[in-house]
């Protein structure tokens, strides 16, 4: 049986990043954090807690720490079917989930937000690229995630969200800058574009897919969905941006698309812990809900 103290303890050093606000988290002396952590890395033999600033979970350790946000949130279901069980002020538990920034900055803050304000749970939110989210899930640091692979990972089941629709685009101003001949290879490479961090393939894939070829870009970094599309609108550069958020701006002019109608469609899957609870299976219905009145559908 586990020690679900020091797992709570072990959750809350990861989750607050130090032993001195885990402790002030859970109404304890951080010398009595140290020693439940030091107790469960004893039982299990390695170290479970990088120390540091913030303090990091090691592998065993997020995968302790995905354990007791399971049985967290299944406590939370007792508590709304046996309150009796339960006579201490509720908690809300943890649910961990990673999605990609646009999806994030469009479709999917409103479910998540809707399923949060009613059910007794703290949405903890970890951004990435698409490509890159389903490995939180690999690594257990995430519960759920929004995903570009379709294969479910370990212990995971995996639903199509549908595809989200990119276009190139650019200001009017910028395209009579750097393409008042058209947009080929040889534009392509002197024209600045626009990146999202050294994640974002999108901006290639689009060229390999116009022009057949990989070029050599030159690149802006802005790590931010909506300061990008403000960034495309003012001429910095050119750039993939998702269909939902610029779809005003190419109606009014004030964005348009470098090659008309050469969209780039990223798919996006759901995956969920299986065997998990009740309430992550409402938050994936939420999801699933959003998504496919948001995207296109595969």
């Amino acid at each position: 049986m586990f020690d679900y103290d020091a797992l709570a303890a072990l959750s809350a050093v990861i989750r607050e990043g130090s032993f001195e606000r885990a402790a002030r988290a859970l109404h304890v002396t951080p010398s009595a954090i140290s020693q439940r952590i030091k107790l469960l890395e004893e039982r299990t033999g390695c170290a479970l807690v990088i120390r540091g600033q913030p303090c990091e979970a090691t592998a065993t350790g997020r995968q302790l720490c995905l354990h007791a946000d399971r049985v967290r949130l299944l406590e939370q279901e007792c508590r709304q079917t046996l309150p009796g069980l339960f006579p201490d002020s509720p908690q809300r538990a943890p649910l961990s989930v990673a999605v990609n920034a646009d999806s994030l900055a469009s479709w999917f803050a409103d479910a998540m937000a809707a399923f949060a304000a009613e059910a007794p749970v703290l949405v903890q939110v970890a951004v990435d690229d698409q490509d890159h989210t389903g490995s939180w899930l690999k690594n257990g640091e995430v519960m759920a995630a929004v995903t570009s692979t379709a294969q479910p990972a370990t212990g995971c089941n995996a639903f199509a969200l549908g595809a989200m629709r990119y276009r190139a685009t650019a200001s009017p101003a910028y395209m009579q800058r750097y393409f008042p001949d058209g947009v080929d290879a040889a534009s392509l490479k002197n024209a600045p574009s626009l990146l999202f961090n050294q994640k974002d393939t999108l901006q290639a894939r689009w060229v390999l897919q116009v022009c057949g070829e990989d070029i050599p870009l030159q690149r802006h970094s802005l790590p931010s969905s909506h300061a990008f599309v403000n960034a495309t609108r003012a001429g910095m550069g050119w750039g993939m941006n998702p269909d939902l958020l610029v779809a005003s701006y190419l109606a009014d002019g004030s964005l348009v698309e470098l090659i008309p109608d050469t969209p780039l469609d990223v798919p996006l899957y759901w995956q969920s812990a299986r065997a998990s609870s009740g309430l992550l299976n409402d938050f994936s219905q939420h999801i699933l809900r959003a998504a496919r009145a948001a995207l296109i559908p595969l």
